[in-house]
C-alpha cells in the first residue's frame, strides 16, 4: 500500500514516521520546497518551541476546538517528548511548560526529523508541487510538472497560509475544496498589532514586561502577562501574540491597555515617586530604576509633563497621573498585521467534516488532513506544533492501517 502525503511541514513528517512504522507501506512525502520543515526552522525566533507541558489542559480554538481532543490524548505531551528522545532530539522545559531543544536551535528539531525519514520505506520528493490532485478508481493520482504519484490514501498537510515568506500558502485549502470540503474564513493569529499612536516608534526596540489586555469598546477581549516589545508600527512580543487572535476584527473601538508593573500596586508606586521629589533629577528621570528609560520619559511626557522640569516641583496630581500611566496606558489599535507576519492561521477546513479519531474525511474515503490547514489553532507557547505532532500522527498511524 502507498501513503502519499503532500507537505513536509511538522504534521506532514509526522505522518511520515507513523504511517512507515508499518514496514509494508510505502511512505511519498512530498514538498513543494527545497527542504523539509523550513518553516518549523524559523519558529520560536529559531530555537522551535516544540510543546507545552500544559497543553493537555487546553488552549486550542476554531468553530469546534474539542476536536482536537482525541489526537492530543492519543499522542499527548509526554508520548511527544519520549517520541523526540527516540529520534535523537534533547529537549529542556522553561518555568512557564515550553519546551525547547537543549541546543537552543531549531535546525535541532528539524535534523533529526529529517534523519527519521531516512528510511527504506519513506521516499521524499522535495521540489515537487502537486498542480492537480485526483481521486481514482484504486486511490489517489498527485501531479507535478514532472511526475505523477499514484497512492492508495492520502494525507494533506500543507499547512496553513502564516508566514507566506517562509512558504504559507492556500494549496491545501484549494486541494481539500476540490474534494467538497468547506472552509471557514482565515485570519492571522500570533500576530502582531498596529497602532496609530506615534509613541510606538519613539520606543521602537524596547521591551518591557507588562499586563496586556485587549478591549473592544470598552469590553475586555483577551489579557496576559508577558513580555512586550514595540515596533514602529504598533506592539509585538510573546504577550501580544497570546492575545491577539481575532483582534481588530469586526466593528467597534479596539484599545490595548498596558499595566507596566503588574506586580506593583499603585500606591506602592505613589510613595515611591513622592519620594524622589527630594532629588535634584529631573521629570524625564522620574521612573529611572524602574522601568525602561526611553519608555519612563515617553510615559511621563504623555501626560504633559516636560522632561527638564525638576522632580521636586511636580504637583502630587501629576505624580498621581504618572503612576496612572505606568499601571493604565492605554493605546489604540487599528488592525492586525497580516497573514505574511502571523505564526499560525486562525480558520481552516472545517473539522465537523473529519473524524476526529482518525483524521480521515467523512466525505472521502482514503483521504486525510492534519495540522494548521484544519481550523485548529492553539495558543503561543508550543501548542500549535503539539496539534501538529499529535494530528500528524494519528492521520499517519490511521492511513497506514492495511
Amino acid at each position: 500500500m502507498v501513503i502519499g502525503i503532500i507537505g513536509a511541514g511538522a504534521s506532514g513528517m509526522a505522518a511520515a514516521l507513523a504511517a512507515a512504522e508499518n514496514p509494508q507501506v510505502q511512505v511519498v512525502l512530498m514538498e513543494r520546497q527545497a527542504r523539509v520543515g523550513r518553516k518549523l526552522s524559523a519558529t520560536g525566533n529559531g530555537r522551535c518551541n516544540l510543546t507545552n507541558l500544559h497543553c493537555v489542559s487546553g488552549g486550542y480554538h476554531g468553530d469546534d476546538a474539542q476536536f482536537a481532543l482525541s489526537a492530543l490524548d492519543a499522542f499527548d505531551v509526554d508520548a511527544t517528548l519520549a517520541w523526540f528522545r527516540g529520534l535523537g532530539l534533547y529537549t529542556v522545559a522553561e518555568e512557564s511548560g515550553r519546551v525547547y531543544p537543549y541546543s537552543d536551535q531549531a535546525n535541532s528539531v528539524v535534523d533529526v526529523l529529517r534523519f527519521g525519514l531516512e528510511k527504506t520505506n519513506i521516499r521524499l520528493l522535495t521540489g515537487f508541487e502537486a498542480v492537480k490532485v485526483k481521486k481514482t478508481n484504486d486511490g489517489f493520482r498527485v501531479e507535478s510538472t514532472e511526475e505523477t504519484i499514484l497512492c492508495d490514501r492520502l494525507i494533506v498537510a500543507c499547512g496553513g497560509l502564516a508566514g507566506t515568506k517562509l512558504g504559507g500558502s492556500m494549496s491545501g485549502y484549494k486541494l481539500l475544496r476540490g474534494f467538497g470540503h468547506k472552509c471557514t474564513k482565515l485570519r492571522p493569529a500570533l500576530v502582531q498589532l498596529k497602532s496609530g499612536w506615534s509613541g510606538c516608534a519613539s520606543l521602537k526596540g524596547v521591551r518591557t514586561n507588562c499586563r496586556a489586555s485587549i478591549l473592544r469598546s470598552g469590553a475586555v477581549h483577551s489579557e496576559s502577562t508577558g513580555e512586550l516589545q514595540f515596533t514602529e508600527y504598533g506592539l509585538s512580543g510573546p504577550v501580544m501574540f497570546e492575545i491577539s487572535r481575532d483582534a481588530c476584527q469586526g466593528s467597534g473601538e479596539w484599545i490595548c491597555r498596558l499595566d507596566f508593573l503588574p506586580d506593583m500596586e499603585e500606591n506602592t508606586l505613589r510613595s515611591e515617586l513622592m519620594r524622589r521629589r527630594q532629588t535634584h533629577l529631573k521629570a524625564e528621570d522620574l521612573l529611572t530604576g524602574i522601568l525602561h528609560n526611553r519608555l519612563g520619559r515617553v510615559l511621563t511626557q504623555a501626560v504633559g509633563i516636560s522632561g527638564y522640569v525638576p522632580i521636586a516641583q511636580l504637583e502630587e496630581q501629576e505624580i498621581a497621573a504618572v503612576c496612572a500611566a505606568v499601571k493604565n496606558f492605554e493605546v489604540a489599535l487599528t488592525e492586525p498585521m497580516g497573514m505574511d507576519s502571523a505564526q499560525v492561521t486562525a480558520g481552516g477546513i472545517v473539522t465537523a467534516e473529519f473524524d476526529p479519531e482518525t483524521m480521515q474525511s467523512r466525505l472521502v474515503p482514503g483521504l486525510f488532513a492534519c495540522g494548521e490547514v484544519l481550523d485548529i489553532d492553539g495558543d503561543c507557547g508550543g501548542y500549535n506544533l503539539q496539534w501538529a505532532w499529535s494530528s500528524g500522527r494519528m492521520a499517519g498511524l490511521s492511513a497506514g492501517r492495511m
